[in-house]
């Protein structure tokens, strides 16, 4: 672990980094959400500046490296990090490259990206987020699907009852796992279920969701399988047959994509972002009070408004994408009702 004082961290090319990752003069908005607050920087939803970031006692924390992955070692409980709320369309994602890993929305050509209604579903049809602490490595080739990772923590897909909150962190227990191939790309699906879900004593893999969620997993593959389609881009395609691995095989998944990460963070520099506050082994673990001082810089002089579960009104989730302003019915691999 090292140490930078204040005036050197900010002087630093990290600190040049974190201060024009937002524009100035925009409101903050504070929210607590699993005993972490989150901050809105930079814009609400449908704004290309929007970060939330994460804090916890007082300092910046990463969502990627500072939040456990293990929530409990004896009952194989899980942290997973919620990106995107179920029903929505904006496409959220942390960050792997700005200091602290904020979650921000996608952008293409410097517009906000939204995923597009398919019908029968709207938005996402599930809470969508990652498990902290995990990297899916793109320079690994995995043995049994053939391809390599894609550069990002492993991907979550939480089927409970409720609906998440951004930024919310929840404890999850591991279902199965199932391997899109996307762009040539290893991208692990993890199938999980919040513990305080009132069926999570009843369910307890893939094939306990046929019983009391019937369709779900069918629906998940369709959905996958589809998505990107109204984007003009071909169907996606799957590993082992779209078909879901057990439990056991979705937790040697997420341990070999811990593995990655652990090595990942001890490199001595990388494109990706490795700072954190509580990976003390790792050459880029800052002291929570220098960390503070540069995150400062980000809220100082920018009008605040606090709110505990229900965040102002964000832009509409469609506005500006006409992608998610209409169903798309898919016929094969073309949008039917595409009148363009």
């Amino acid at each position: 672990m090292f140490a930078l004082n204040t005036r050197a961290l900010i002087s630093s090319s990290f600190g040049r980094s974190l201060a024009s990752a937002v524009p100035r003069g925009n409101q903050c908005y504070h929210g607590y959400h699993s005993k972490i607050k989150t901050t809105v920087l930079g814009g609400l939803l449908g704004t290309a500046a929007h970060r939330m970031y994460f804090e916890k006692s007082g300092a910046p924390i990463s969502p990627w490296h500072d939040i456990p992955l293990v929530a409990d070692v004896a009952s194989n409980e899980y942290n997973m990090v919620c990106e995107i709320p179920r029903w929505s369309n904006a496409k959220l994602e942390i960050d792997t490259v700005l200091p602290f890993n904020p979650i921000k929305q996608d952008s293409k050509k410097g517009k906000p990206r939204y995923v597009a209604d398919i019908f029968p579903y709207k938005g996402y049809i599930w809470n969508y987020g990652a498990l902290p602490q995990t990297y899916e490595d793109p320079e690994h080739t995995d043995a049994e699907t053939g391809c390599v990772g894609d550069g990002d923590p492993i991907d979550v897909i939480e089927v409970g009852q409720q609906i998440c909150a951004q930024g919310s962190v929840h404890r999850v227990k591991v279902l199965g796992v199932v391997a899109l191939i996307d762009d040539g790309e290893t991208d692990w699906k993890v199938v999980a279920l919040r513990t305080d879900d009132p069926l999570a004593p009843k369910i307890h893999s893939v094939g306990c969701l046929e019983k009391y969620m019937p369709g779900l997993m069918a629906a998940t593959v369709d959905w996958f399988t589809k998505y990107k389609v109204p984007d003009g881009k071909p169907l996606n395609k799957w590993a082992f047959g779209s078909s879901a691995k057990d439990v056991a095989y979705a937790e040697n998944v997420i341990s070999a994509t811990h593995e990655a990460w652990k090595k990942l963070v001890h490199l001595p520099q990388s494109k990706l972002s490795l700072v954190s506050t509580t990976v003390q082994s790792s050459p880029h673990c800052l002291l929570p009070s220098d960390a503070s001082s540069v995150f400062k810089a980000l809220t100082d002089s920018s009008p605040g408004q606090m709110y505990t579960d229900t965040p102002p009104k964000a832009r509409a989730d469609h506005k500006g994408s006409a992608a998610s302003t209409k169903w798309h019915y898919i016929r094969g691999d073309v949008v039917a009702n595409d009148t363009q």
